[in-house]
């Protein structure tokens, strides 16, 4: 943490009123707006909602090869004993695998999936890189859920990301209803940065990936947003996409259901966006939480034949 100029201050001593983000939300400027596979529908949804949702993305074949290496990876035990793999705080059982896509071949491919990585770069308006992958894993009846909060707070706060230029890929792996704790989002809550209250601690992500304390805005101005925008769970089958803009207030339920909940999470950074100091942290987060070091821009891996000629026309 150093002494600069904040232009999101957050972790404060007292409640301050949310502040208007200073970025566009599609950075593509001029006529560049539309060198993408997203369409201006499309393209004008994200900038109201902050997100987009994808149904059936990808097959259900594509996405079984997954789980053989999730299972690899669950027999790999000095992998489970590493700090990458956070547990939930009430089973014990895997909650999060951080650092995916260096862990894996398959996801690393997926990441440079043609679709995904155009609509991205359209979004963000230049090339790109992952700035974070992880698994979230919720149980049958045992899944805890995640607490409201925008990913942006936490990169601002805690790993210096310095503007919100940044967009997350979630891919389920398993179907997503209403009953097995999908993710929520508040439409529209991207406009506006919610300071939190309260001193980040040394480390404090070995804490808060099991049970986030710090960085969760305040109950009444969460009411406010979602009073005026509402809340949605954009739910589908396995393969399903979801893309959602890194200031959007999101959170999800315990899963209460007998059916497993597991969504694949890749964020993409902008090139022109890369880390700096923590802005209200004492220091920066490991490697596998917040990329420094392999911020070259992602080349696409177009080894997906059964995708040819597919469009990427979004339900909401």
């Amino acid at each position: 943490m150093v002494d600069r100029l904040d232009p999101y201050p957050t972790r404060l001593t007292e409640h301050r009123d949310p502040l208007s983000r200073k970025e566009p939300i599609v950075h593509a400027r001029n006529q560049h707006r539309w060198e993408g596979p997203l369409d201006e529908v499309a393209l004008s949804r994200f900038e109201r909602d902050g997100f987009l949702w994808f149904n059936g993305f990808f097959s259900r074949d594509l996405i079984e090869p997954f789980f053989d290496e999730l299972k690899q990876m669950a027999n790999d035990e000095s992998l489970m004993r590493s700090d990458q793999v956070i547990q939930d705080p009430n089973s014990g059982a895997i909650r999060s695998v951080f650092g995916m896509h260096k862990l894996s071949e398959h996801f690393d491919r997926l990441t440079r999936d043609p679709r995904i990585l155009g609509m991205v770069r359209q979004l963000l308006g230049s090339e790109v890189y992952i700035h974070q992958s992880r698994i979230n894993d919720k149980y049958g009846f045992q899944g805890s859920g995640f607490d409201w909060h925008s990913d942006f707070e936490t990169w601002h706060a805690e790993d210096g990301m310095p503007r919100m230029r940044a967009v997350s890929a979630s891919l389920m792996l398993t179907d997503n209803n209403e009953f097995n704790g999908p993710l929520m989002l508040i439409p529209g809550s991207h406009r506006q940065f919610v300071p939190c209250v309260g001193e980040t601690p040394e480390a404090n992500w070995l804490e808060s990936l099991k049970s986030q304390k710090l960085g969760v805005p305040d109950q009444q101005t969460l009411a406010t947003l979602a009073e005026r925008g509402g809340i949605q769970a954009p739910k589908g089958p396995a393969g399903s996409l979801l893309l959602f803009e890194c200031n959007t207030l999101h959170a999800s339920n315990e899963n209460m259901s007998p059916w497993p909940r597991s969504n694949l999470f890749f964020v993409y950074n902008s090139v022109d966006n890369a880390l700096q100091e923590p802005y209200a942290a004492p220091s920066q987060r490991p490697e596998f939480l917040a990329t420094r070091s392999d911020t070259q821009p992602l080349t696409m891996h177009d080894d997906f034949p059964e995708l040819a000629g597919q469009g990427v026309d979004p339900l909401h």
